[in-house]
Parts: C-alpha cells; sequence; structure tokens
C-alpha cells in the first residue's frame, strides 16, 4: 500500500527540473488528499524520516512553510508564529498519516527549510558572482508568494551590518570544510536506510563514524584520505569505546569541540534523547565527600572482615575425634570432576580437580598406593594444606604446589561433583552439608571454574588439559596484592567529569610504537579495570606505556625489545587493509635491522587477546595464547606474518638456499591458561610482564621455569590492575 501511495504521488525531480517548471506547492498530494489518499510516513529507529514519503513529506512542509511565514521571520521561536505554525501541523495531518507526538520534529524541520529558502533567495538574488550585494527587483517568480514590501524589507534586513557580520563568519566557517557532506540532499535518515537495504541487514542502525564515512563519498565511490583517516581513528576507538558512544568515538577522532545536544554524524533529527544519552549531573562538595566517608567506612568493614577471617579457628579437638569419616563415594569410570577433602586435624575440602578412575592407570610410571584414585588439581581452595601422598617427581608438598600436576588422594577423600559428603553415620556426630570455613568459602568463591559451553563466544578449555603433568614446579607464594591503588583512582575519577563523558589523554612517545600520539583515554576504560571487565585496547596501550617507562628504559631493554601498536595490527585490519598492516610491520623491525631484538605484538581478533613474540633476525615467532589455541586457528594472521619476516630477510640481502626460504619458526609456548571468557588481556600483559622482569630474548617452549604454573591466579591478575591503576595516578590522569 505504501509503495502504490509513494508510487502515485511522490515523483523525485533536480533542482534544475524544479526551478524551470516553477514554484513546489505540491499538488499532487492535495489532489490525493481529495480522493480520499492519506499518506503513510515512516521514521528511523532513532526518529528520522525515512522512505517511502519521507522526500515527500519534506517537500510539502516546505511548500507550506513558503506560502505561511514571511521571508522577513528572524526567530522561529516568535510566538507570533503560533497561529501560522497551527495552520501548517493541521495541514500536514489532513494530507499525512502522522502521530501527534512527531509535532515537534516537523516544527523544527519547517524552521530549517524556511533559513533555507531565505539563504536560497540570497545568493540567487541579491549576490554577484564576487558576493557583493545586489539591489535586485522582487523575482516575478515568487510575486505570488512574496509582496514587496515583504521584500524590500528582506532585502533592508540582509543589509544590517550586524547581519552582514555573522553572515561573513558562517560563510568564511563554511567555505572550506575539512570533510564535505557528498549526499546532496539525501540526509543520514534516508542514507542509513540505503545502505541497510543494500547489505539486505537486520539491523536498525549502523554507527555513526560508518554513517559519517559514506556520506562523504562522492561520485567516483572512492573517499579521500583525510576522511579513512577519521575512520580508521574511529575503528581503533571503537575497541575501546562503546560503539553508541558518538561522543566518545567520532567527536573524539575528528578533535573538535562539540555543541550541547547534537549527535555528531547522524544528522538533522537525533539527539541525545532520543539515542538515550543522559548527561549526568556533577556531584556536589557534600555529596563527594559523603561518597568518600562511605567508601572508607566499606575499607574498614572489608579489613575487620579479613583480619577476622584470618585468626577463625577451625574446631577444638573434641570436635576433630568426633569426626569419623566414613564416607564412601561411588565414582564413576572416567575423568570426572570433583573435590578433594582432607580428614586431619579436622575434616574440610582443601581443592578441586578431575579425578581419573581408570583402569590400570599409572602414576608417574609406578603404581597408585592402596585406597588411592590418580587425580588432577585444578584449584587450591586451602593452598598450604598438605598432601596425602607427596609427589616424588614433581617436589610437590602441598596443594597449591600441586596445582596443574597429578598426585594420589585416598577415595574416601573425593568427592564427584558439587556434593559435600557426610562425616559420619551418626546424627549426633554429623556436620552438615556444605559446612566450609569462612576463610574456604571465600577463596572457593574468587576461584570458581566457568565452564563455557559451545556456542559461547569463547571456548574455554580447562587449563589442567592443556599443562602436562610433569612440568608443574614449586611456586614461590606472592603476597597478596591489595586495591588501595584501584581505590584510589576509582576514588579520584569520581570527582572530574570522567564519569560524565570527560576524556583525558597519555602521551605516547615515538619509541613505544614508533610513532608519536596523545591515547584517549575515558570512563569506559577505567570501569574496565575497576569492574574486571574484558580489556580494550585503551587499557593494553596505556599498560604497555607502563612497561616501557617501567621496565625497558630504567634497564636499558628498550634495544633489546619492542612493542607494535595493537590498534594497528588485529585480525579485523589484516582482512579489510592487509597492505597498511604489512607496511607498518615490515617498517618497524627495518628501523632496528642490524640489531637481535623481541617485538611484542599483543594481538586482537575481535574477542580475544593473545600475544605474538618475534624476532625478525632469527626468524623466530613465540605463540601465546591463553585458550591454548595455535596459529592455524588464524591463517591470515599467519601469513602476514611470514610475509613481513621474508620481506625483512629480503631487505637485509640475507642469502638462503631454496630449502631455507621457508625456515621462518613458529613456536606455541605452553603458557598459562585462562579459567573464564575475561582475564585473555590481562594473561597477556602479564607474558610480556614476565618477559621483560627477565630480559630474555628467547622464550622456552614449555614457558620460564620462574613463572610456570597451569594458570595465573586472581592475585596475580589483581597485581596488573594495581600497576595499571598506580601508573595511572602517577600520570596524573585525573587532573
Amino acid at each position: 500500500m505504501a509503495d502504490d501511495q509513494h508510487e502515485e504521488v511522490s515523483k523525485k525531480v533536480s533542482a534544475e527540473e524544479e526551478i524551470r517548471r516553477g514554484i513546489t506547492v505540491m499538488r499532487r498530494v492535495v489532489q490525493g488528499r481529495s480522493r480520499g489518499i492519506i499518506l503513510d510516513v515512516y521514521w528511523s529507529n532513532q526518529g528520522q524520516l525515512i522512505e517511502p514519503n519521507g522526500h515527500t513529506l519534506t517537500s510539502f512542509i516546505g511548500a507550506l512553510v513558503r506560502n505561511e511565514i514571511p521571508i522577513t521571520c528572524d526567530d522561529w521561536r516568535n510566538k507570533e508564529l503560533n497561529e501560522s505554525k497551527e495552520k501548517i501541523w493541521s495541514e500536514i495531518k489532513r494530507c499525512f498519516n502522522i502521530e501527534e507526538e512527531r509535532r515537534g520534529f516537523c516544527m523544527k524541520l519547517a524552521g530549517k527549510l524556511l533559513r533555507g529558502f531565505q539563504t536560497f533567495l540570497s545568493s540567487k538574488f541579491l549576490k554577484d558572482a564576487n558576493g557583493n550585494f545586489v539591489d535586485a527587483e522582487l523575482p516575478k517568480k515568487y510575486e505570488s508568494l512574496i509582496s514587496a514590501e515583504i521584500w524590500e524589507a528582506f532585502k533592508s534586513k540582509r543589509q544590517d551590518p550586524v547581519f552582514q557580520r555573522i553572515s561573513a563568519t558562517n560563510r568564511e566557517r563554511a567555505s572550506s570544510p575539512a570533510y564535505p557532506y557528498r549526499k546532496g540532499r539525501v540526509g543520514y535518515g534516508r542514507l542509513e536506510q540505503s545502505m541497510l537495504q543494500k547489505e539486505e541487514s537486520s539491523e536498525t542502525s549502523l554507527p555513526a563514524h560508518v554513517l559519517w564515512k559514506e556520506a562523504r563519498v562522492g561520485k567516483s565511490g572512492v573517499p579521500q584520505e583525510e576522511v579513512l583517516h577519521v575512520y580508521q581513528k574511529c575503528e581503533e576507538l571503537s575497541q575501546s569505546l562503546s560503539p553508541d558512544d558518538t561522543k566518545g568515538i567520532l567527536s573524539r577522532a575528528l578533535d573538535v569541540p562539540e555543541y550541547s545536544g547534537r549527535v555528531r554524524g547522524k544528522g538533522f533529527g537525533v539527539t541525545p534523547t532520543s539515542l538515550s544519552i543522559k548527561k549526568g549531573k556533577a556531584p556536589s562538595n557534600r555529596e563527594l565527600h559523603a561518597r568518600l566517608e562511605a567508601m572508607q567506612a566499606e575499607l574498614d568493614a572489608l579489613r575487620r572482615e579479613r583480619e577476622a577471617s584470618a585468626s577463625t579457628v577451625y574446631r577444638d579437638a573434641s570436635d576433630k575425634d568426633s569426626i569419623n569419616c566414613t564416607f564412601q563415594p561411588n565414582i564413576p569410570e572416567g575423568i570426572s570432576h570433583c573435590q578433594l577433602y582432607l580428614s586431619s586435624p579436622y575434616y574440610r575440602m582443601v581443592g578441586k580437580g578431575k579425578v581419573h578412575n581408570v583402569s590400570g592407570v599409572l602414576l608417574h610410571t609406578r603404581e597408585l598406593p592402596a585406597g588411592c584414585l590418580k587425580v588432577s588439581v585444578d584449584i587450591a581452595v586451602e593452598p598450604n594444606a598438605a598432601l596425602p601422598y607427596p609427589s616424588d617427581d614433581s617436589d610437590a608438598t602441598t596443594v597449591h604446589e600441586a596445582v596443574g600436576s597429578f598426585v594420589a588422594w585416598p577415595t574416601n577423600l573425593i568427592c564427584v561433583g558439587y556434593e559435600t559428603p557426610t562425616k559420619s553415620k551418626s546424627k549426633d556426630n554429623a556436620i552438615p552439608r556444605h559446612t566450609e570455613s569462612t576463610v574456604s568459602r571465600k577463596e572457593l568463591q574468587e576461584n570458581e571454574v566457568s565452564n563455557a559451553s559451545a556456542q559461547q563466544k569463547k571456548e574455554v578449555s580447562n587449563a589442567s588439559a592443556r599443562v602436562k603433568s610433569s612440568g608443574a614446579k614449586k611456586t614461590v607464594a606472592r603476597k597478596k596484592p591489595t586495591t588501595k591503588y584501584r581505590s584510589c583512582l576509582r576514588t579520584f575519577i569520581e570527582m572530574t567529569d570522567i564519569p560524565t563523558g570527560g576524556v583525558r589523554t597519555v602521551h605516547m612517545e615515538v619509541g613505544i610504537f614508533g610513532f608519536d600520539y596523545d591515547q584517549m583515554i575515558g570512563n569506559e576504560d577505567f570501569m574496565q579495570v575497576f569492574s574486571h571487565e574484558e580489556i580494550g585496547v585503551t587499557v593494553v596501550n596505556t599498560y604497555i606505556r607502563f612497561l616501557y617507562d617501567k621496565l625497558m628504559r630504567p634497564n636499558g631493554l628498550d634495544v633489546s625489545f619492542g612493542f607494535l601498536a595493537p590498534a594497528t595490527v588485529n585480525l579485523g585490519l589484516i582482512l579489510s587493509r592487509p597492505d597498511t598492516v604489512t607496511e607498518y610491520v615490515l617498517r618497524i623491525p627495518m628501523d632496528n635491522k642490524d640489531a637481535e631484538k623481541l617485538f611484542f605484538i599483543p594481538f586482537n581478533t575481535g574477542g580475544h587477546w593473545f600475544l605474538l613474540a618475534i624476532n625478525p633476525i632469527r626468524e623466530i615467532v613465540y605463540y601465546l595464547d591463553s585458550l591454548g589455541n595455535d596459529w592455524t586457528t588464524y591463517p591470515d594472521m599467519k601469513v602476514l606474518i611470514d610475509t613481513v619476516l621474508q620481506a625483512f630477510r629480503a631487505q637485509r640481502d640475507i642469502q638462503t638456499s631454496r630449502r631455507g626460504a621457508n625456515s621462518i619458526t613458529w613456536i606455541k609456548v605452553a603458557c598459562p591458561q585462562q579459567r573464564n571468557q575475561i582475564d585473555c588481556g590481562y594473561f597477556m600483559l602479564r607474558f610480556m610482564r614476565d618477559t621483560l622482569a627477565l630480559g630474555r630474548l628467547k622464550i622456552p617452549t614449555d614457558y620460564f621455569d620462574e613463572f610456570k604454573c597451569a594458570f595465573y591466579t586472581k592475585d596475580q591478575v589483581d597485581e596488573i590492575k594495581e600497576e595499571w591503576c598506580q601508573f595511572m595516578i602517577k600520570l596524573n590522569v585525573c587532573s
């Protein structure tokens, strides 16, 4: 029905045809109304006029404005125009099926069309080719719309010195736009509609920077280099900012002051309100002090709770003597998840892992002790608890030291699944099910494993399945990091405009990524660290700045190690702009072609971080992935890196045999494995930190002995956060 209406009533004409055939009065719309045809109007998801009939309604409003509003009108908000506005709205409703709540949009559009008509008259009839004023007579074409008195008054207003000064300023500002709009009379709303239809997309809207770029593509179909540069900056920012944050992506990339109420890159009719972008009110000093006091009280409460937990006494000796562990679990054949218990000096859960109830299974080439099964320890709930049977091969004597390896465990102290066994047949001596100490419950909650399904965004497998049983080594217990820097930084952030959209910059000097720039950082980036979310490229870049300042430069490691920018080298750009990525990846090693150097590439696939460490001189690529994948998962990435290393070899005039021409060595490192869907970014940062801490250009296949483990603990991940927050405070990013 809508298509039939559009075909019958609306006929698009060019500007030249419109002038040749006379004034647009939209007779077809009026005649259609006389025949009972009321046109339907359609709106985009963000409240903009779209087709069919969007262009027709716009032209109809323009015709009404030219008939009802005098061209001498200077203020569209003048109350004297209310009667004329009411008439315009009444005529619109008579011809179009339109809701009452769309009146505001139509009136704003009418005001815009009036100003456009005034500008057209002034430019067409009152100025010569050089822009000088011409005292022209009233054009005969518009005698039916404009009286002679109104025309003279209009000319007088256009010659007013105040108006001339404002006009000159606006004309100069608009004379040479850096990024000119090239879609003519097609607005952003209809442009977005045509793009979605062309792509046959089920989406209802597009990111602002995508629309902005398309609106600046002319008939040639090729955007200007300056436009592509801004678009590329938007793509980089989109990895760390919300796509819906138009201020955060497009305006930041353009680096221009923003006007209140404007949504850049979306066009007429879109406002922060229609996009549900709400600006928070800046808190008062009293509110800030109240927040600080509340935070301090919360910190004090947590400190008291920690002290109380540390001094918890489990049970006295008489209670221990009454416990008679007679639990006989029914352990199925095969490999099953389990909880590991000890009964001395009191009954409690000390770890989690997997029990291997397989016939003929051996433990480190030896038979299992009587009454025991082979288990792999994945989580240490009570790290310092002694193993019931210490491992001679791995020197492990505690549960913590056994993480990632196999040990023997008494069958009656293994609980398959997540049940807690009872300890006695006697009701008097029984301890309730699911009874654990305060410390055990808290540590268990922090170390809970997230078992992702195959349909989830990331397929996370258990880390112990990827770690060799003989690879576990004794590690030194680390002091648990505090959260003081995170708490302080969060307090400082609350006192600034950052939570309401403000941004700060961190300078990245040329020695880090090979080019000098200021890294923008906003509230979303801070919240990724505070709330333990997946980190984006901004957090990664600024932590690399920390590594450069604190580990590399003071120790002279900048001559042996280097970084490549993750915003420039990632899977998305390799697929869309491989030549640009290749040129950058080759340029950085060529600047250091005479010295052996290890280059870190924090690589993002769009939903996962891993680390590439490249030694161009030796043609070795170390691959460190906390999900246990290998490079064959990303063939485009491997092809590009191989191409770069071959080009690097050629430019150094290194002669190789035909057999050695493809001798680039890829090494998959058995690095610590993540146990959830969030920590890949933190693990990747930790890989770089461990390597720089040792200062070695060679990464062992089974990882560094000093840092070897099945997975990084929560404390080790928190250490990265604390270092980042402390560095942000030192840089004074909150000022």
